[in-house]
């Protein structure tokens, strides 16, 4: 039997997270490795050097370090959902939230380190795609539609970091449709399940199956 796929993963990386998250949907067991950023396992850097999580290898050795690319391998395996549809329609927005609101999260999260514009600036910024998400969110339940797909699981994360940098500015609700996507993805069995915390994986230690409980579709 060849061996499961080891996945190096950092439990509070939104990256990560929806790897996990989707392998989790999918049914997918792996090998889990947790990693601490500042210190970075030889083994991890040696599959793919980019240095960031998530890294998946393959049971054939194959590598695969990019978040939206496991996702897709991960639904290519198994889709109960048929969640590759709304990707395929909606990769736009993720792009979208990739890019431009990753760049402003970023700067909002760490505005100390981008002194030329105030944290309110760089918020402002990012606000604009939540104004993206607001308003299809105030038409559908989750971004695609009238039920999950991997759209909500690869922007949430980002979201749930934005909301994190000001929670008392969050908690006035300016954007309730979204407030109210948020709060139940991040309560959702599928984003609970995927959280567990983890030891530091170190060289020699035992990797830990992942994931613990399979998920159950609503």
């Amino acid at each position: 039997m060849s061996p499961q796929p080891i996945l190096y993963s950092f439990r509070r990386c939104p990256y990560a997270m929806r790897a996990r998250m989707t392998l989790s949907y999918a049914g997918i067991e792996v090998r889990l490795r947790e990693v601490i950023l500042r210190d970075k396992p030889a083994a991890m850097l040696g599959a793919s050097s980019k240095g960031t999580v998530p890294v998946l290898i393959q049971s054939d050795g194959k590598v695969i370090d990019e978040s939206r690319d496991i996702m897709r391998w991960a639904l290519n395996q198994n889709d109960p959902a048929s969640w590759l549809e709304s990707a395929d329609r909606d990769d736009s927005l993720v792009d979208l939230c990739d890019s431009e609101f990753k760049h402003w999260l970023d700067r909002y999260k760490y505005a100390v380190r981008f002194p030329e514009r105030n944290e309110g600036w760089y918020r402002q910024q990012g606000e604009q795609f939540l104004a993206q998400l607001e308003m299809r969110l105030s038409q559908w339940h989750y971004l695609s539609g009238a039920s999950l797909s991997v759209v909500d699981v690869a922007i949430a994360p980002f979201v749930r970091q934005f909301a994190s940098v000001d929670s008392p500015w969050w908690s006035e609700r300016p954007y309730p449709s979204v407030s109210d996507w948020l709060h139940e993805f991040i309560n959702s069995s599928l984003f609970l399940g995927v959280m567990n915390k983890y030891p530091q994986w170190l060289e020699g230690d035992a990797d830990i199956p992942f994931p613990t409980q399979p998920y159950e579709r609503l």
